[in-house]
């Protein structure tokens, strides 16, 4: 009973005690609650307080740079209207003088009339007074002023003359010269070969073959004709084409040194030479453009190029004289402040179309002109090229060069092969033009052919006829001769007086 009553006792006293322990753990919660609450609103009412101080400096700030562009905007603005003003003014002052000068002008027109007006007066006073017209006192006038000053006249021409050709040939010869001396290559070039030397006469009847068959399947082959009883020791390689001339050349050798000479053999042989000569005339392209420093050829104008190696003109070889006058060109280029790359790139692919005149219709230039903007070389390059002959109009510093340099390269001695009887009808006809004309006494080419002299008759022709008659010469030449270079007119006119002392 007694355990009971102490055991009821306890749980009272443990209830009791256990309010009492959650009463003040409440207690100690709000507290700290109303602590945290307080400290909050510490901190919420300085966030206010600094945030209400920043947006009365914001608006402050505003208002100071909203004044700053109202003053900004007012200066503008009298600007504007000060130059509004001056600009009204300047248009009243313009407005003033045009006026001024619309009465100028009238004022002007008026006085010419009454010049007008006075000159047709004495006009027509001192044509009564002369009894002559306007038009015979004009002629008349100019035929006395004619003669005083006609002596002058021509020793004024001969002086202005004589200093422009002192001045162009000085400079011109100077850079000329200059690029010749800086260029230095063979002097006779050289030839194609047309002809193969035998070591004896056996091999003949071995090329020839049973009843001709081995020489009618090379000729077949190479398309060219082979004379093998003509010259002792030699065959001669007889056709229009180069290039098949040269595949025959190759091919006999080969053939000769194999020894083994049948149809069969001889078909195989000229495949072989015909690919070793695509090659070859690739290479010499190729070589002749690195020669000279030209990059970027389109591959069908390098090989048009190295089949100049193949081709002569007068026999000049074409292809090194094509890369003769590109160096010099690009010398002469550079003296005279012209395009190098073009000057260079025209002068070695001019004579493109030698190439091709056995193929197509037309002059060889045109030819060049043609194939160069087909394979989509520059157009400069291709006007170039086409100009540097007479008959096309040169429009470029770079054709004129192209032109000069032709001319330097095909006639220096030696560069060109030219017979005597060819060379004889050339000079008869260069002193034939000029015999042509009216008042000569004489006609000699010198120099060969570079110069005529043409003496002419004192009393048929005067000073300034003879600078004309030197002119229409020169002209006369050019339209009904070809010849490379230049040729020098002198007309000489002398007057002797003799006398005898008895």
């Amino acid at each position: 009973m007694i355990e009971g009553i102490l055991t009821v006792a306890g749980l009272v006293i443990g209830f009791f005690g256990n309010q009492l322990i959650t009463k003040k753990r409440i207690k100690t919660s709000e507290n700290l609650a109303k602590n945290e609450v307080d400290k909050a609103k510490k901190e919420a009412d300085k966030i206010i307080n600094k945030a209400h101080q920043d947006s009365i400096k914001l608006l402050e700030d505003s208002k100071e740079e909203d004044q700053k562009r109202r003053i900004e905007s007012q200066k503008l603005e009298k600007r504007l209207i000060d130059r509004q003003e001056n600009l009204d003014k300047k248009l009243e002052e313009l407005d003033r003088r045009q006026e001024n000068v619309r009465k100028s002008e009238d004022e002007i027109e008026k006085l010419k009339n009454e010049i007008r007006d006075i000159r047709l007066k004495q006009q027509e006073k001192l044509e009564k007074i002369s009894k002559l017209s306007k038009t015979e006192a004009a002629q008349k006038l100019m035929e006395m002023t004619e003669k005083d000053i006609r002596n002058d006249l021509v020793g004024l021409v001969n002086k202005l003359q004589n200093e422009a050709k002192e001045l162009a040939e000085e400079h011109s010869a100077l850079i000329i010269t200059t690029a010749m001396e800086r260029m230095s290559s063979e002097v006779t070039a050289e030839r194609t070969i047309t002809s193969l030397k035998l070591e004896d006469e056996e091999m003949k009847g071995r090329i020839i073959g049973k009843e001709g068959r081995n020489i009618q399947a090379l000729q077949k082959a190479t398309g060219v004709d082979i004379l093998v009883d003509d010259t002792p020791g030699y065959i001669v390689l007889s056709s229009f084409d180069p290039i098949r001339r040269e595949v025959a050349r190759q091919s006999l050798e080969m053939l000769i040194k194999d020894g083994r000479i049948h149809p069969g053999r001889i078909e195989e042989v000229v495949a072989k030479a015909q690919a070793n000569l695509d090659k070859e005339i690739v290479r010499a392209g190729e070589d002749a453009a690195r020669e000279v420093g030209v990059v970027g050829i389109p591959k069908e104008v390098i090989r048009l190029l190295g089949e100049l190696k193949y081709r002569t003109s007068y026999g000049q070889n074409v292809l090194k004289h094509s890369v003769e006058m590109a160096h010099i060109a690009g010398m002469i280029a550079e003296e005279l402040g012209a395009d190098v790359k073009i000057a260079k790139y025209s002068a070695l692919v001019h004579d493109l179309g030698k190439a091709l005149t056995h193929k197509m219709e037309g002059k060889h230039h045109h030819i060049s002109g043609e194939m160069l903007r087909k394979y989509g070389a520059p157009e400069a390059v291709a006007q170039a090229a086409e100009q540097h002959h007479d008959d096309v109009e040169a429009t470029s510093v770079e054709a004129l060069i192209i032109r000069v340099v032709d001319a330097i390269s095909a006639s220096r001695p030696g560069a060109r092969n030219i017979s005597a009887e060819n060379f004889g009808e050339r000079m008869r006809d260069l002193e034939n033009v000029a015999n042509s004309f009216k008042g000569i006494e004489k006609t000699y080419a010198i120099s060969a052919g570079r110069e005529i002299r043409v003496f002419v008759k004192p009393e048929s022709i005067d000073d300034l006829s003879a600078i004309k008659l030197a002119r229409d010469i020169a002209v006369k030449i050019e339209s009904t001769m070809q010849y490379p270079g230049t040729i020098k007119v002198n007309v000489i006119r002398e007057t002797r007086a003799i006398e005898f002392a008895k």
